[in-house]
């Protein structure tokens, strides 16, 4: 190959990247959008967590949703007030209000209330427990505390009690919603904090048959569809279930006859934490090894 064809080759591939160039140029300057900056800015004042539970796809959207006035800052339930506030007077506007959310778990059959049927041996997760004969507890339907939930949560707000029930901090809770993503048995709902009627069952079996699987499930006694408010609770397949359209009109009467305890009232967390988990299997280890 001599001089002029090497010479040439050059040339050609810069003309060819020269006119390339030119167009990409030209692209850009005939397809740029504007963005406004304070996008950028409120990003940077954000979390970053981009847990999606302010409803957008991310903090980024976020952001973009607060420029264009289509959200209030308070819908961020990962900020603090303070935070909160800062963003709203960056931007000149009101912070708005919110309702709490918080992750509720329609189960409260612990191991010590909910019989178990067969000892799960394997992969330590709900979902491969569930795999596996639904987990060996006796109700199919129930919590298997293999902790999936609260090894998923990034905002430490569940711990495990001593009975396997996932505890819900409301404090730390942000209603990300990785939970409810997590739990193999679709336990977790995300709720305002204002509703405190809920019921903590979701076995579709009745009466004899699912009390003795579960102390606290729901036996569809229909009582508290007489105590309740009319049309706030029917029974429906064995299950008590309120419309959540008529909570306004829930008290906690409506929980006063329940014979198990399987709807309650509650005003901020669910259940007791009690001792760790931890702690709880040490000393089970110990009471086996004597």
């Amino acid at each position: 190959m001599n001089a002029s064809m090497i010479l040439g080759s050059l040339l050609t591939l810069g003309g060819l990247g020269l006119v390339f160039a030119t167009l990409i140029a030209v692209a850009n300057k005939k397809l740029w959008v504007w963005e406004d900056p304070r996008i950028e800015a409120v990003t940077g004042m954000l979390p970053g967590t981009n847990c999606g539970a302010c409803s957008f796809a991310g903090c980024r959207a976020f952001a973009e949703g607060l420029v264009a006035r289509k959200a209030q800052a308070a819908g961020c339930t990962v900020m603090s007030p303070g935070a909160i506030s800062d963003v709203a007077d960056f931007l000149g506007v009101e912070a708005g209000e919110a309702v709490k959310r918080v992750a509720r778990l329609l189960c409260a059959g612990g191991s010590n209330v909910a019989i178990q049927m067969a000892r799960y041996r394997g992969l330590a997760t709900c979902a491969a427990a569930t795999a596996v004969a639904s987990g060996g507890k006796g109700c199919t339907w129930g919590c298997v505390g293999l902790a999936d939930c609260e090894r998923a949560c990034t905002f430490d707000a569940i711990v495990m009690n001593p009975f396997g029930i996932p505890v819900v901090i409301p404090e730390l809770c942000t209603a990300c919603g990785d939970c409810v993503v997590a739990c193999p048995k679709d336990l977790f709902v995300l709720m305002p904090i204002t509703h405190e009627l809920i019921v903590q069952c979701q076995s579709l079996l009745a009466g004899e048959e699912v009390e003795a699987l579960c102390r606290v499930a729901c036996n569809a006694c229909g009582r508290c569809v007489q105590d309740g408010a009319p049309g706030l609770i029917e029974i429906k397949d064995g299950l008590a279930v309120i419309d959540y359209g008529k909570i306004e009109l829930a008290e906690p009467r409506a929980t006063a006859r329940c014979p198990t305890g399987a709807i309650v009232w509650l005003e901020g967390i669910q259940f007791e934490l009690g001792i760790p988990l931890a702690a709880s299997e040490a000393a089970l280890a110990r009471s086996e090894a004597a």
